[in-house]
Formats: structure tokens, C-alpha cells, sequence
């Protein structure tokens, strides 16, 4: 028999919006920490990416929070990055909609005054990136000394972009008298001082299992020459319905999904020198399946939440194994399938090799393969791996049907034609390098696996295949490499 949310404790008009949204059964984070946040302990959890975190956190904080005052939130969650403060709110709303709750995020980037027109009016629960909340607090529109619940998400990544200085500054204008709940992949260093300082006797979940647990993702590493990595990329994400594409520079990210454009291939950009609402408008494009790949810096690894991914793509290596897991976690999220593709240029094989051996993969460095791919891709079309959901369930949304219209469309050309080139020279040359000279068109392209088995998200729509148009110029711009 499966544990409920009602079994955790949660009240009935807590539970039934969940049910509505078709959440019925707990991930393992949830199940640890609800209890004990219900409670009122303070929690410390490690949990990967993926693993239902901000209903674990979120659901506590709106079965027990009371209204506030204006100026004056009752619960404040402290977000490293803009894209994560507004997935959260997104993940509580109706949640708190049913209790008739006020949620509000402020970041960077977008104008003050709604932010401080709502903060006016009473905001129950803040949802807020460092930088602007302190900004707001210094000007006298937000209070913090009615606060009785704060929760600090993603603090390892807090520690790595700098802004413990400022969680500290804003945890010290909180009362002593609180609840505070953090969440972290790792609880070492500045992390762990943060525990000591900040919380009261916390009680620990660790749920995290192996330091890699990405689900069923499968690991490929590819040896490639640096004139064919944009054909290989165009071919997986040919493969595939969804695919996020890492960069190491904004530069690159921008340059890489301008070549993407100019091959045929709808693709989109984020990193940290776009606007709010350019990366708004990314995500929601990736999001929603208007765009296939979206080609993002490291800022997205963590700070960027979509299920659905079918495939992440190491364009450039990843800065160390701790980079590699949190931008690999973008695929294969609760419980789902995927695939994790590693571009290697000669040089890069001796630092692969260590990372490999520090995570314990086992997969070895080869020539591209897109057998592997399309096979992964050909269970997604096919419907016994929707994006975002568990094998064998039968949860529909409209992006679950709108990913089912999409399989009819005609699969991609390009990999076919790549591998029947490659047959015919008996191997010798990557698909990368074949694929410079076939006009291929475009196809219809979370760690933690649930204990109940029904998914807490459906994943996005296809891709449209492109015209031969467009697979014509995919073969100019391959070309000129």
C-alpha cells in the first residue's frame, strides 16, 4: 500500500488541490521531511535536483502560515536564481490559492514598483533572490520581523555564487523565534556553518543515494573534432523533442544557438547577460516545445527546473564532477528516462577520464553513435516514456497530449542519412562529419523515483519537423562549420 500526502499529516484542503493536479503519492524527500516541518523542527535535507524539494518544503509552510500584515510576510524561501524563485511559486500556487494564501516573488532584473505594490497589499508567503529582497528591505518596503518560517533552497548553490554574505544579512533580520528549513546538495564548508548558526537541534534527511543517481539517464561521451561539434549537436538534438545544450561561456551559448537558428533548428539561449525577460521568454519557448534545444550556461544547471528534458549535451566539459551532476540532472528527473551526451576534443579525454572516475561511470569515451539516441528517442515518440512521466502511467495534461500529437510526424532524415553514409565507408568518419555533407530535416523531436508511482509532472510537447529549406541550410552551415 502506497503512503498519501493525508498520511504525512497535511490536511484535507492541502491534499485535495494535489490530488486535482493528479500528485497523489510522495516522493522520498517528501516523505522524510513533511512530518518533521509539520511539526514544527527545523530540517535539514540533502536531496538531488529533481526530487520534489519544494513540495517538501512548501506544503508545511502552507498548511501552517497565517495571513500577514502588509509589509510584512509570515514566510520567506530564499532562492539562489530568478528562473528557481519563479518555479517555485509556480509549484505552490494553486496550493495556496485553495487556502486563499498570497505568494509573491521578487529577484532582479524587472521593475520595483509591482513587486512593492503587492508587498503593500500583504503578502503571506516571499519568495525572493537575495539581492533584490535586501534592496527592498533597505527602502522600508518589506519588514522581515513577522517572519516565522524561512527556508534557504539550494544553499550549496547560495555558497558557489557568493551570496551566503547576504542570506546571513537576511536570516539575522529574521525574529530568533523561527522555523528554518534548508536544503543543500552538500552540507559541508559554509554550508555547514550556516546550519550551526541558523538552526535549533535540525533534524537531518539525506536521500540522495550515489553522488550520480540520474535515474535512467544513460552516459555517452563522444571523441570529436572541434570543426564537427555543431553537426553532432544538430544531430541529437534531431533525435530528441527537448535537449539542453551547456556552454562554458554566454558568448558561446549565444554563438552556438545562432548557429542552431541558421542550420534549421529552433533553439534559444540563456545565461546570465540576457534580461529577465529574454530568459523568460527561453524558458517558457523551451518550456512549452515552441523551440527544441535551449543552449544555456552553467546558470541554468541549477537555477533552471523543466521536466520533460530528453537530453542534456556537454558542448563544452562541464568545470568539475560536482558541474557535471547538476547540469546532467536536467534529464531523467523523476524516475524518467534520458540521455546525457559528452562532446570530447582530443585534449579533453585525461580530464574526462578522471571525472568518469570520480562519479564511477563506467562508460568509456567512443566515436559518436546516434543508434543509442534514437532508440532512447524512439521509446519517447512511440509513448512508453512521455517526458516527465513514469513508464505506464496514463496521465494526460495538455502538454501530454500535445507531445502525443506530435508523434506522427515524420522522423528525423538527417541521422539516417549520416549513418547510411557511415555504413558505406565502413565507420570511418564520425556523424558529425558525415552529416557535413547530407541535408538532414528536423525531427519531431529528476533523481528521486516516486514511491506511489503516479508522476508529479507530465512532460511538453514535439517539435515540428523542419522544411527542406531549412535542412538545406542546416547542410550550408555544417559546412562552413
Amino acid at each position: 500500500m502506497h503512503m498519501s500526502f493525508a498520511d504525512l499529516g497535511l490536511p484535507r484542503e492541502i491534499v485535495a488541490p494535489l490530488a486535482k493536479s493528479g500528485i497523489t503519492a510522495p516522493f522520498p524527500i517528501q516523505a522524510a521531511t513533511i512530518p518533521d516541518a509539520l511539526a514544527g523542527r527545523d530540517v535539514c535535507g540533502m536531496a538531488p535536483t529533481g526530487s520534489g524539494k519544494t513540495l517538501a518544503f512548501g506544503l508545511p509552510i502552507l498548511a501552517r502560515v497565517a495571513k500577514a500584515a502588509p509589509h510584512r510576510p509570515h514566510a520567506l524561501i530564499l532562492s539562489p536564481t530568478r528562473e528557481l524563485a519563479e518555479q517555485i511559486r509556480r509549484e505552490l500556487a494553486p496550493v495556496a490559492a485553495g487556502r486563499g494564501l498570497r505568494l509573491l516573488t521578487v529577484y532582479g532584473g524587472v521593475p520595483y514598483h509591482p513587486q512593492r505594490s503587492k508587498l503593500r497589499r500583504g503578502v503571506d508567503v516571499l519568495v525572493a533572490c537575495p539581492g533584490r529582497l535586501l534592496d527592498l528591505l533597505a527602502e522600508g518596503d518589506v519588514s522581515l520581523d513577522a517572519v516565522t518560517h524561512v527556508v534557504v533552497d539550494e544553499a550549496d548553490r547560495m555558497a558557489d555564487m557568493g551570496f551566503l554574505p547576504q542570506v546571513r544579512q537576511l536570516l539575522d533580520a529574521t525574529p530568533r523565534r523561527r522555523q528554518t528549513v534548508l536544503f543543500s546538495a552538500t552540507l559541508d564548508g559554509d554550508v555547514a556553518e550556516l546550519t550551526r548558526r541558523y538552526q535549533h537541534n535540525p533534524v537531518r534527511h539525506d536521500v540522495t543515494g550515489p553522488e550520480l543517481d540520474a535515474g535512467r539517464a544513460r552516459h555517452h561521451f563522444w571523441r570529436v573534432e572541434h570543426s564537427a561539434r555543431l553537426g553532432h549537436v544538430a544531430d541529437v538534438v534531431s533525435s530528441f523533442r527537448s535537449t539542453l545544450v551547456f556552454t562554458r561561456t554566454r558568448r558561446g551559448a549565444d554563438r552556438l544557438a545562432h548557429q542552431l537558428a541558421r542550420a534549421g533548428i529552433h533553439a534559444g539561449a540563456i545565461h546570465g547577460g540576457r534580461s529577465q525577460r529574454q530568459r523568460d521568454r527561453a524558458l517558457r519557448d523551451f518550456t512549452t516545445g515552441a523551440i527544441g534545444a535551449l543552449v544555456a550556461t552553467d546558470v541554468a544547471a541549477r537555477g533552471i527546473h523543466v521536466d520533460g528534458v530528453d537530453c542534456v549535451v556537454h558542448f563544452d566539459p562541464p568545470e568539475d564532477a560536482k558541474a557535471y551532476v547538476h547540469r546532467s540532472g536536467r534529464t531523467a528527473r523523476a524516475g524518467a528516462g534520458g540521455h546525457v551526451v559528452s562532446l570530447l576534443l582530443h585534449d579533453q579525454v585525461r580530464a574526462n577520464r578522471k571525472l568518469r572516475r570520480e562519479l564511477g561511470i563506467e562508460e568509456e569515451p567512443a566515436e559518436p553513435s546516434l543508434d543509442a539516441l534514437r532508440s532512447g528517442a524512439d521509446d519517447r515518440r512511440s509513448g512508453s516514456h512521455r517526458p516527465g512521466a513514469a513508464p505506464g502511467t496514463g496521465s494526460r495534461t495538455r502538454r501530454g497530449q500535445r507531445a502525443g500529437r506530435g508523434q506522427g510526424r515524420r522522423p528525423a532524415q538527417g541521422a539516417e542519412q549520416t549513418d547510411r553514409r557511415r555504413s558505406g565507408t565502413g565507420g570511418a568518419r564520425s556523424s558529425g562529419a558525415a552529416s557535413k555533407r547530407t541535408s538532414g530535416s528536423r525531427a519531431a523531436g529528476g533523481t528521486a523515483r516516486r514511491s506511489g508511482g503516479s508522476p508529479q509532472r507530465n512532460g511538453r510537447g514535439s517539435q515540428a519537423s523542419n522544411t527542406s529549406r531549412a535542412a538545406g541550410r542546416a547542410g550550408r552551415t555544417r559546412r562552413r562549420g
